[in-house]
């Protein structure tokens, strides 16, 4: 579960990733220089980034600090797993 104020900080972010979004639409219905369209796309990608990295840090507070210290091995093991997954499917994007 995502705490409340990393949610609100999520939330506010993943709005201005979608106005960023929308401003590149538009620039490439105005036919805007190429090298521009391509810096905004990198601006969304490095905010999105950060909002993984949100998600990522809270995940690791709470659900994966739960498991780890629980009674439950194949939880444990299955949380890790699904980390090292999550890194696998980012390292071959």
């Amino acid at each position: 579960m995502i705490d409340e104020t990393a949610r609100k900080q999520i939330v506010r972010r993943l709005q201005s990733i979608e106005g960023h979004i929308r401003g590149i639409q538009r620039m490439v219905e105005e036919n805007s220089y190429c090298i521009d369209i391509m810096k905004q796309i990198n601006a969304v990608d490095a905010a999105l980034g950060k909002v993984n990295q949100i998600i990522l840090e809270n995940h690791l507070s709470t659900c994966v600090t739960s498991a780890v210290r629980g009674d439950d091995p194949h939880e444990r093991e299955r949380v890790l797993q699904e980390i090292a997954d999550v890194f696998e499917m980012t390292s071959k994007g």
